[in-house]
């Protein structure tokens, strides 16, 4: 295999459960040239992890093509027959993916996008097996340059033996009361980092102070350093969660109506007591990061 194309669209976490089957086709064919279509945001931290070479918006209008009975323009075709290799995560209710790409391709692997495999990086690994490749390691640690290191230092503002929260989600349903958080973050008397992005808007809602620091939608491989330093990550189901355990951070992770099996990161500790998350107390909470934080500084 000289070239390989894999389709798999979704948000940060998505792209990240989907790291272990990268490394295995990079494990595999280390001299490939492995190309993504999906979130470019996202993506680029599979270029940071050695895993891609190459990412394409799959928001790009050329990819329209693959979905309707319509042949594929010349120039498309020509493309993507470059490729040894295409392997598809992406929708295809209808079968035109399998229908255009088995039409063209010598090598074409259909992966479901739905994850129903505990945990969810196994099953984007599972569907590689056509090519004899499995593994049962199904995380992906990320090796931060020393250059985005030193601007994750920057931003951080010399805050040091910090605990990161993220106190959003995609989802409000995954997220725990915000008044818990606020009680949670005054009781538990440690610098903070407080992570805030797109899902939560433009407000903050911790004020600065000597311990807290808000890092508000601070690109992707800045804020994967930055959580690469802290001390415990807290926060719900969600990509930024799975960005700080492949960066390295011990998590603890409160779960909803999501399964922690199956979305949980390979490691993290989830509390989980029933389908909606107001059932955890910040009393709980903090017991379970004390803890967290103890077993952290015995280790050290």
């Amino acid at each position: 295999m000289k070239r390989i194309l894999v389709l798999r669209g979704g948000a940060l976490g998505d792209f990240i459960v989907t790291l272990p089957a990268l490394r295995l086709l990079r494990e595999r064919w280390p001299l490939a040239r492995i190309e993504l279509a999906g979130n470019v945001r996202a993506a680029e931290l599979g270029k940071i992890a050695g895993l891609v070479d190459a990412v394409h918006s799959q928001a790009e209008a050329r990819w329209a093509q693959l979905y309707g009975a319509a042949p594929l323009s010349p120039e498309f075709v020509t493309w993507l027959d470059g490729f040894d290799l295409i392997v598809s995560f992406w929708p295809d209710p209808d079968g035109d993916l399998r229908r255009h790409f088995t039409h063209h391709r010598k090598a074409f692997i259909a992966g479901d996008a739905h994850t129903t495999t505990a945990p969810a990086a196994a099953h984007f690994c599972n569907a590689l097996r056509p090519q004899d490749l499995t593994t049962d390691v199904f995380s992906v640690h990320i090796n931060y340059p020393a250059t985005m290191l030193a601007k994750a230092a920057q931003r951080l503002s010399g805050l040091v033996n910090f605990v990161a929260v993220h106190p959003g989600s995609g989802s409000p349903s995954k997220n725990w009361p915000l008044e818990r958080w606020q009680q949670f973050t005054t009781r538990l008397n440690r610098p903070l980092l407080v992570i805030t992005g797109e899902a939560e808007g433009e407000q903050l809602f911790w004020p600065e102070t000597g311990t807290i620091h808000n890092a508000h939608h601070w690109p992707l491989p800045e804020l994967g350093a930055a959580l690469s330093k802290c001390t415990l990550f807290v926060g719900h189901d969600s990509g930024v969660s799975h960005l700080a355990a492949a960066s390295g951070a011990k998590c603890i992770l409160l779960f909803g109506p999501t399964e922690p099996a199956v979305w949980a990161p390979p490691g993290a500790m989830a509390i989980r007591h029933g389908s909606t998350l107001d059932t955890i107390s910040v009393d709980e909470l903090l017991v379970a990061v004390e803890r967290a934080l103890t077993r952290a500084t015995v280790d050290q």
